[in-house]
């Protein structure tokens, strides 16, 4: 299948920010064309001024705003002006999908709500993000969205204050949502011939990714605490070892097979029947006592020595690994892409993770 299989698909973004422009980007990579809409009042997508120390303060745009805003149309609007939006009301005439994230009641104030645009091309699909439900006021950032869905309360070491996640995860399993009710909403409008309006709250977003810690604690009472990367129901799982070449890394063992592997890896086959820790439960009880224990015996192994054994045994291990070591990975070099703007070529990483095989 091609890469621009959305070629034919003509998308308005009038969002900003990570999750509604996280969604554009989807469909400007498999070929759509996309415009998005900046307000020249606020110098566009507040995160054209997002910049780290080391970037340039006169370029226009920073990495953040470059990570969900390659490969699209950029047009300056003021839609407040009445002249200004009947200019974006002729770019609605023939758009398949409208991608939005205003306040609640901004996009009436503004006349951009579904009913006035529908009303201009009826078979359009309007997409829109709203913080905490099309009903509520508040304002929503992705750092607030962490903190009130339980996942800052959950995450960070044992007795360390709350943290959230180093990526504004919340925003962009928002944007994964938005995606599939568009194609949905694309389905039903091949079908049916009618546009429809779709929307995700990043609040509901969140809800839905609470996966196994939130059935830990409606099913099984247990209460999400903070556990620094170890996994509530497996063990060990997120331990972090050091190697002898100081290397660290993670196992992810989560079968009696794996851990029996792991023994006899580390020379010490007698513990995968040791009553403390043969079966999995077992071992979430014991986990301190075995953690310690494995510790000492992979402190002995030199990190290519052990990640090429887990590999051949295969026994789930992963090496922290910072970002220049990420993208020395072949399979990392291979998401990436470098488009020009403004002679400039800027590299960025695909947000497209699948692969079709024909």
């Amino acid at each position: 299948m091609s890469h621009h299989v959305f070629r034919d698909l003509k998308i308005i973004e009038l969002a900003g920010v990570l999750a509604g422009p996280s969604v554009g980007y989807f469909f400007a990579e498999l070929g759509a064309t996309v415009i998005k809409i900046e307000n020249p009042k606020t110098n566009g997508d507040v995160t054209r001024s997002w910049k780290l120390k080391t970037e340039n303060p006169k370029d226009d745009g920073s990495a953040y705003f470059w990570s969900v805003n390659a490969f699209k149309e950029f047009i300056s609007l003021d839609i407040s002006s009445p002249s200004q939006l009947q200019k974006l009301y002729e770019l609605v005439k023939d758009a398949d999908i409208i991608v939005t994230n205003f306040k609640n009641g901004d996009e009436e104030k503004l006349k951009v709500d579904y009913l006035t645009l529908s009303k201009i091309n009826p078979e359009l699909i309007y997409a829109s993000i709203n913080g905490f439900g099309s009903d509520s006021p508040r304002s929503a950032y992705d750092l607030i969205l962490q903190a009130e869905s339980g996942f800052m309360f959950m995450n960070g070491e044992p007795n360390s204050k709350p943290v959230k996640m180093p990526v504004a995860f919340i925003d962009l399993l928002a944007g994964h949502q938005l995606k599939e009710a568009i194609l949905i909403a694309l389905i039903d409008l091949y079908k049916n011939k009618k546009g429809s309006h779709v929307s995700v709250s990043l609040f509901d977003s969140a809800i839905a990714s609470l996966a196994n810690q939130a059935t830990n604690w409606l099913i099984g009472g247990h209460m999400p605490k903070a556990m620094g990367s170890l996994h509530p129901n497996i063990a060990p799982y997120g331990e972090l070892f050091d190697t002898k070449d100081n290397h660290q890394v993670t196992f992810a063992i989560g079968s009696n097979k794996q851990f029996k592997q792991l023994c006899e890896m580390i020379q010490f086959p007698t513990l995968a029947s040791d009553p403390k820790y043969a079966t999995n439960q077992l071992r979430v009880v014991n986990r301190i006592q075995l953690y310690h224990i494995i510790y000492n015996y992979i402190k002995q192994f030199n990190f290519k020595d052990l990640y090429n054994l887990c590999l051949e045994k295969e026994i789930p291990i992963g090496k922290i690994r910072n970002l220049k070591e990420v993208f020395e990975l072949p399979e990392a070099k291979a998401m990436m892409k470098e488009f020009t703007f403004s002679k400039k070529k800027i590299p960025v990483v695909s947000g497209i993770a699948f692969k079709f095989h024909t």
